[in-house]
């Protein structure tokens, strides 16, 4: 169903919103997706924290404008959808790369991070990007390692002063 000007403006105000607040983006190509695969998919994007639309392609264009994924402008031709990480920068790098495995016929076309776009073969780059805890958690690793290391040592001192009295 052909959409009126009113509802066009709606769509890019929507999509539009969310490219303002999401950390990284990824267009596909759906087309060859049953609509129970396409359900499927949105369903999953839902419960990861991805925003998930199929949007015209000059539409797109128009919700991109002023945000940090308009470098992705040039590569929206042909039956898109795009997701945006709202989240974490990898969800949705994930999302699809995992959908991909078991559907071949979602194409990765673009990927945009930090205000650049990258070709579709850097989604699995994307995806492996690790989510906020487990960020987190990287990081405390590596903040707690050097006080470990220095009670190992004292400790170490402490055994051989033992040994030698």
């Amino acid at each position: 169903m052909a959409l009126n000007l009113d509802g066009k403006k709606a769509v890019v105000e929507e999509v539009a919103q969310f490219a303002a607040k999401a950390h990284s983006a990824v267009v596909a190509e759906y087309r060859g997706l049953t609509v129970t695969e396409l359900t499927e998919l949105r369903k999953t994007a839902r419960e990861t924290g991805v925003y998930l639309r199929v949007v015209k392609n000059t539409l797109a264009k128009r919700a991109v404008a002023g945000t940090e994924f308009e470098c992705m402008q040039d590569g929206l031709t042909g039956p898109l959808l795009i997701a945006f990480s709202m989240e974490d920068p990898g969800s949705a790098g994930r999302l699809i790369s995992n959908f991909a495995k078991t559907h071949d016929k979602l194409i990765t076309k673009i990927v945009a991070i930090g205000g650049q776009a990258f070709d579709g073969s850097e989604l699995a780059r994307l995806a492996s990007l690790p989510t906020r805890d487990q960020g987190i958690s990287m990081l405390m690793s590596v903040m707690k390692a050097p006080i470990e290391k220095f009670v190992r040592t004292l400790a170490a001192v402490k055994e051989q002063m033992q040994e030698a009295a």
